[in-house]
């Protein structure tokens, strides 16, 4: 098979052999970032609407190109197609909108690479690509080794539908040269989707690397005794096998609570559901389930072909060809918690069965695994749904449904914990563009907040003996604060008002520590007024002491204070490197921060100026969910409350 419709000439190009070709590419792309980046959110808006028209044109040669290169099934592979469509269309409306930020001015970055995946060679690439292109950054665009035709494909549509070459680059690698493109201080974003190990490579060519990444997933659906068990098995078994299991969102784990572990029916209704799928290729029309991307090797292959002590095959794996890359998929009985399977990712079609007295025990379990990607339940009791929401630790939450599949807009993507490095936005959310883009600030006057938070930080700016000009601008900062979290943070919304289906999309505090080191003080006040109003945990960490009555306005509200000289703070950011968190910079060096933490991924340093604009300030304070829920039995609605998570904000 030719190698798509990409000329051998231009296939040859595209490789960087030398740090020469890298410093060309690189060359290319900040010449073509000051016409790119002039253009209107709206003008890019209609060449990335172009772009989906155009992906949708080419839906038959990318289905052909999935199932041949990746080994995608038709049922997997055309459902990906119609999501980088959607990808398309939303970050078109996402641009358009950068345009009216109230209260700061978007700023396109100078260059942004792209790193995606093998398992979602169509979706994933158009996704990111699409999204720092939305955002005004030419594009790098490395597609991973297996997938190079489809990302080839990809790249033609996009210059079809008006992208210049310039501005998207299409470009594959040797490991030497991705060192040299990734260290070079022109990358201004790097957008990964990949294993956490490789966001750890990435970060170690830079500290300070500008890092946004999906990494890995270890998820699980907890089956109650009130669950439907038919749906359950029906659930587990897509969404344990669907693509082989090669999916950061598949079902490794399943988790049935009480009477459900020693349940013969649903035991049997999930062997029969896995026993009844179709393993071949993907050309052939009955196959459900594909290769893998190659013969199974290392950990995945110890997973499929070998047991830990206490464990039994409930389904042993079959492997069904020579080479070792075709399987019958597996079910393993009786693993434990605290155990290899029960913590580590394998990425292939072999599924663990887990037992609990409790729903909160089987909670534990779940929330015991470093990552926290994809979660789901199975209950029709009302309670045990809202327990489960409000205890779950996962940035995409399903109820009575599978838990892969996630659709633009419906179910922004993206996960907790280990499974996300960076600012964390979620893939097809309101926000992701936000972190693919610098800002300014565009003050804001006459604007006055009125609520506890705002009049409070408004009367210690006036103890301090504020200027007034600052004093607006503060009032105007305050007020944008109350703006977004009345219209966004603040609420949960569903904005796809399905009858049968709920997507809620909801917002929850994070803990933050604020450096404050050679700033002004009015800054100090909007950065941590804004912080309270989330709710979240403050730890403040300043480089002298503060004035008496900004000490007590942040006792007032419970902001834990330390006077940390350079020394102190550098013990500080070590221990927030090892244990995970988020800095927001007010002043200080953000690359010797990067440095001192030694580029660990479980920290996020935000380190922009402060803006006016509540609706990017407020992003550091918050972290995202989405939670999709079945909502209706046997075709008759049913609605429920989807509560805000806590803490509540204050």
């Amino acid at each position: 098979m030719k190698d798509s419709t990409l000329g051998a000439d231009l296939s040859e190009k595209s490789w960087l052999t030398t740090p020469a070709d890298v410093d060309a590419a690189i060359a290319r792309a900040e010449q073509a970032a000051k016409t790119w980046g002039g253009l209107t959110g709206a003008q890019r808006a209609e060449i990335l609407h172009r772009a989906g028209d155009e992906l949708e044109r080419r839906r038959a040669e990318l289905l052909e190109i999935m199932g041949h290169e990746c080994g995608k099934v038709l049922e997997q592979s055309d459902p990906e197609v119609s999501e980088a469509v959607d990808f398309a269309h939303y970050y078109a409306e996402s641009a358009a909108a950068l345009d009216s930020v109230v209260g700061a001015t978007a700023k396109p970055v100078g260059l942004t690479v792209v790193t995606p995946p093998w398992n979602f060679p169509v979706a994933i690439p158009s996704g990111s690509t699409l999204a720092a292109l939305a955002a005004g950054s030419p594009v790098i665009f490395k597609p991973a080794r297996q997938a190079a035709r489809c990302g080839a494909v990809i790249a033609e549509a996009l210059w079809a539908a008006g992208v210049p070459t310039e501005v998207l680059q299409y470009v594959r690698w040797d490991g030497t040269m991705g060192k040299h493109l990734i260290s070079n201080p022109a990358v201004e974003r790097l957008v990964l989707t990949g294993s956490y190990e490789t966001a750890e490579l990435f970060r170690s060519f830079r500290p300070d690397l500008g890092l946004l990444a999906e990494t890995s997933g270890k998820n699980a659906i907890i089956v109650t005794p009130s669950a439907d068990l038919d749906l359950a098995a029906k659930d587990v078994a897509y969404s344990a096998f669907g693509h082989a299991g090669q999916k950061c969102s598949a079902a490794s784990l399943v988790v049935l609570v009480g009477s459900v572990a020693t349940s013969k029916r649903f035991r049997r209704q999930l062997l029969d559901a896995v026993a009844s799928y179709d393993v071949g290729q993907p050309w052939e029309g009955a196959s459900r389930i594909g290769p893998l991307i190659g013969p199974a090797d290392g950990k995945l292959l110890r997973a499929l072909t070998s047991l830990e002590p206490g464990q039994s095959w409930a389904l042993e794996p079959q492997k069904l060809d020579e080479d070792g890359a075709l399987w019958r998929p597996g079910i393993r009985d009786g693993v434990k918690p605290g155990s290899e399977y029960h913590q580590v990712e394998y990425f292939g079609p072999v599924l663990g069965i887990m037992t609990a007295d409790s729903l909160a025990e089987a909670v534990r379990i779940v929330n015991a695994v470093d990552y926290g990607l994809t979660s789901g339940l199975h209950s029709l009791d009302e309670t045990e749904i809202q327990q489960w929401m409000a205890t779950i630790q996962a940035g995409n939450l399903y109820v009575n449904r599978g838990i892969t599949g996630a659709i633009v807009q419906r179910q922004p993507f993206g996960g907790w914990k280990a499974s996300s490095v960076g600012a964390g936005a979620k893939a097809g959310g309101p926000n992701y563009l936000v972190g693919l883009t610098n800002w300014v600030d565009a003050p804001l006057l006459g604007l006055t907040g009125g609520d506890a938070v705002s009049t409070a930080a408004r009367e210690v700016a006036l103890a301090l003996g504020v200027p007034e000009d600052e004093r607006d601008w503060l009032a105007g900062a305050l007020g944008t604060d109350e703006g977004a979290w009345t219209a966004e943070f603040g609420v949960v919304r569903d904005v796809t008002g399905l009858v049968t289906e709920q997507n809620a999309f909801r917002y929850q505090a994070v803990p933050v520590t604020i450096r404050f080191e050679q700033a002004r003080l009015v800054d100090l006040i909007r950065v941590v007024a804004a912080g309270i109003r989330a709710g979240s945990p403050i730890t403040l960490s300043a480089a002298s002491e503060l004035p008496a009555a900004v000490a007590a306005w942040l006792l007032d509200f419970g902001v834990n204070c330390y006077v940390d000289n350079a020394e102190s703070w550098a013990k500080r950011v070590q221990v927030m490197a090892t244990r995970g968190g988020r800095i927001r910079l007010l002043g200080g060096d953000a690359t010797a921060v990067a440095e001192t933490a030694s580029g660990s991924v479980r920290l996020a340093i935000y380190a922009g100026p402060v803006l006016t604009a509540g609706r990017v300030e407020l992003l550091t304070f918050v972290r995202e969910q989405a939670v999709s829920v079945t909502a209706h039995r046997f075709g008759t609605p049913i609605r429920r409350d989807l509560p805000m998570l806590e803490p509540s904000p204050r």
